[in-house]
């Protein structure tokens, strides 16, 4: 068989392949298509695995690959499938980010278009603060700004898991503001965390070990998220008990009635950081559903539970 039957000029690729040569000579100046031969001209002979490859390559492309994706790929042809595996993952990744920064976007143009002319222009102040797709790495350095220093890294990932709310994959208009409200509140030039509101468990010389009172607080907030979600007010229990114990053990003392009062009084006035909380229930409550506990609501009933005893058993 001749070198003219057995290859195909750059023009005849590109017949077959149903594309045109612009295209054919763009992805062959990148290496990306084998040349079988050159003719005696000079010029580029391809053979049918050109063929098979500029397929490949344009189903990558179809898919949106960059052209250094679809070298990478192809560079590795003793494994391909794992290459086009990871493709494919990285890819759906990408997309994934993008649908849901649409999804804010189209949130955020809805509640633009709806609200009073007179608020248009701060809401958009808000939400044009916000990134796209939404990132909690404000609420993040917030929050790690704002506990006691010095906690074992372990315990400050679990915290921050529990008290950094993640965005809605789709929002509602509702919800965007709520974001947008919490990125402005932990972004403020005086945010709790600059040294003006810590609560008494966060200061040093009081005696206080933040690392025992956390890792009992996370506990006793998950109890009382149990008994929240089940409807039950405020009331005395397996709670209450862990959330007080947290507070003597990192005190390094009992749990009395006297330290229950003492306690009473001391979170009643303590710091608060309630609009976090209010913003972070608007913001992870499902359009039709219920509000899910969080640290600082599981936080209120436990106090309004502790408080009651308090009342209750007062000499």
């Amino acid at each position: 068989m001749s070198a003219d039957d057995s290859t195909w000029s750059i023009g005849e690729l590109a017949e077959r392949a149903g594309t045109t040569v612009k295209t054919v000579r763009f992805y062959s100046d990148r290496g990306l298509l084998p040349e079988a031969a050159r003719s005696a001209g000079g010029h580029r002979r391809y053979g049918p695995e050109a063929l098979d490859r500029l397929r490949l390559i344009r189903s990558l492309r179809t898919l949106d690959l960059p052209v250094p994706e679809v070298g990478r790929v192809l560079a590795k042809d003793g494994a391909l499938e794992e290459a086009l595996e990871d493709a494919v993952a990285e890819r759906l990744r990408e997309v994934g980010s993008q649908l849901a920064a649409l999804r804010w976007r189209e949130a955020a143009l809805r509640l633009l278009r709806d609200c009073a002319p007179g608020e248009r222009a701060d809401r958009l102040r808000l939400v044009g603060a916000v990134t796209l797709p939404p990132s909690t790495a404000a609420p993040a350095r917030f929050w790690r700004r704002w506990l006691p220093p010095r906690l074992p890294a372990r315990l400050v990932s679990e915290i921050l898991d529990q008290a950094v709310p993640q965005p809605p994959e789709d929002p509602t208009p509702a919800q965007v503001l709520a974001f947008a409200r919490l990125n402005a509140l932990v972004s403020g030039p005086c945010p709790p965390g600059s040294g003006r509101s810590q609560p008494a468990a966060h200061r040093s010389g009081e005696g206080w070990r933040p690392a025992v009172l956390y890792a009992g607080l996370g506990e006793a907030y998950a109890l009382a998220g149990a008994r929240m979600r089940a409807g039950l007010a405020p009331h005395e229990g397996e709670a209450l008990d862990c959330f007080v114990s947290a507070y003597a053990r990192s005190r390094g003392t009992r749990d009395t009635p006297v330290f229950r009062r003492r306690l009473s009084a001391q979170l009643a006035a303590d710091p608060r950081i309630d609009r976090y909380w209010q913003l972070t229930v608007e913001l992870t409550t499902p359009p039709s559903g219920t509000p899910e506990p969080n640290p600082g609501t599981a936080h209120d009933w436990l106090c309004a539970a502790l408080d009651a005893q308090v009342a209750r058993t007062a000499p």
